[in-house]
């Protein structure tokens, strides 16, 4: 069989054409005209370039993608540095709370002022009798109480006629809220509840990360460990 016979037999596919290039990287050395004269489609309407005016395009298109990622980057570390000054001022103004009996008082008021949340509620349970009569340790219900044991991480999402909700100063705005269980360590029993809530209804929602949240309650469950019945009044 010639070779004009085997061609009409076996025509060269897109396929063979793409190999050939892809294993022989020298074709456009020898053939360097090739790549002024082969006209493409500039992906912009129907205008016709040139193979190195198209991939000079591609390559400014992945650039302007690369530096879009890189601006991305830059702002969410510029976040997490702001977020991570804001945790640092609050639990330091924990730490210089010196009357046990105010660090409620002082979550949700450093909590409000830091983070910008329009509206914050705590609640204790178990407290030593000393703080029997104080308001953060009343007004939790046995459910409530049995609610916040049972969540394993922080609620977020709509107001769904938690009880919690009623502690707020403005139940009625809350439109989407965030329920953070508080306990002492690794302790599977919660002994308190810190309720945020915004009239947002999109500031706290179900598939929002919650390890800062986390971070909220692990920290505020250690300091009011000293509010416990076990604890030595202050």
């Amino acid at each position: 069989m010639n070779p004009s016979q085997h061609a009409i037999q076996h025509p060269i596919t897109e396929d063979d054409i793409a190999n050939f290039l892809a294993n022989t990287p020298d074709f456009f050395e020898r053939h360097a005209e090739l790549l002024a004269s082969v006209q493409l489609s500039s992906g912009h309407g129907n205008r016709a370039v040139s193979l190195q005016e198209r991939q000079a395009g591609m390559l400014r298109a992945k650039i302007k993608g690369l530096e879009s990622r890189l601006v991305e980057m830059i702002r969410h570390g510029q976040e997490n540095v702001a977020i991570a000054d804001k945790m640092q001022r609050w639990t330091r103004n924990l730490l210089l709370t010196a009357q046990a009996r105010e660090l409620p008082a002082t979550i949700v008021h450093e909590i409000q002022a830091q983070f910008q949340i329009p509206q914050a509620a705590i609640k204790v349970w178990g407290v030593n009798g000393i703080f029997s009569d104080e308001g953060f340790a009343s007004g939790a219900s046995a459910d409530a109480q049995t609610f916040a044991s049972s969540l394993g991480t922080p609620y977020c999402g709509v107001n769904s006629g938690f009880e919690a909700v009623n502690w707020l100063p403005d139940p009625t705005v809350a439109m989407s809220v965030a329920l953070i269980p508080l306990r002492a360590g690794v302790a599977p029993q919660a002994f308190g509840l810190l309720v945020l809530a915004s009239p947002d209804p999109e500031r706290f929602h179900s598939g929002m990360g919650t390890d800062f949240l986390e971070r909220i309650g692990e920290l505020a469950g250690a300091a009011l460990s000293r509010l416990r019945a076990q604890a030595s009044p202050a």
